[in-house]
């Protein structure tokens, strides 16, 4: 069965890590097409360790997904990293190898979240993906990223998680197991 929900997500945000897991755990993820788009496309690359105000903001992040999300394994990382050249690598093995792809977005997201890898890194991109197929990324590849883009902004949303049901109905964040339930309930 073709995806037909839209999961919109990036990889240095708890909240789409925690929904991620989520959609694993109640077999939903096959459902959804996953979209990586970057909500702070300004972080740098190498990630940089957290100074002043940062810092604190991410560590309640964290401290809510383990209340919304208890038994979720997750740490706090040492920074936050631009999350580019992931989604990039993500893109070219979701339309290559979708399976693959979907293998690599899991990955990375319990890269960051539990091991706290800069994935702004090559080299731990590539190890990511190894034993996964696709290769660089490509024209098209970057042109379904800006697809990708476009369609979360046309929401009207500027955050993730975010899941589009095929009627256009949204579920934002990451919401009780319950509710991402009745969700895909009510619009199947």
């Amino acid at each position: 069965m073709a995806p037909d929900y839209l999961l919109y997500s990036d990889f240095n945000c708890p909240f789409c890590y925690a929904l991620h897991e989520r959609l694993h755990e109640l077999q939903l993820i096959d459902r959804c097409e996953w979209r990586g788009v970057q909500h702070a496309p300004h972080l740098p690359r190498p990630m940089k360790a957290w100074q002043g105000s940062l810092g604190a903001e991410l560590r309640q992040e964290v401290a809510l997904v383990q209340r919304l999300a208890p038994g979720l394994p997750i740490a706090f990382p040492p920074g936050k990293p631009n999350t580019g050249p992931a989604i990039e690598q993500a893109a070219q093995l979701l339309r290559e190898r979708p399976a693959d792809g979907r293998e690599f977005v899991r990955r990375t997201y319990r890269a960051f979240w539990c091991n706290g890898e800069d994935i702004s890194d090559p080299a731990a991109l590539s190890r990511l993906a190894e034993g996964l197929g696709g290769g660089e990324s490509d024209d098209e590849s970057r042109k379904m990223l800006q697809e990708w883009n476009a369609a979360w902004h046309e929401t009207g949303q500027a955050g993730v998680p975010l899941v589009v049901s095929p009627g256009g109905v949204l579920l934002v964040g990451c919401v009780p197991t319950e509710q991402i339930q009745a969700f895909f309930r009510l619009h199947d």
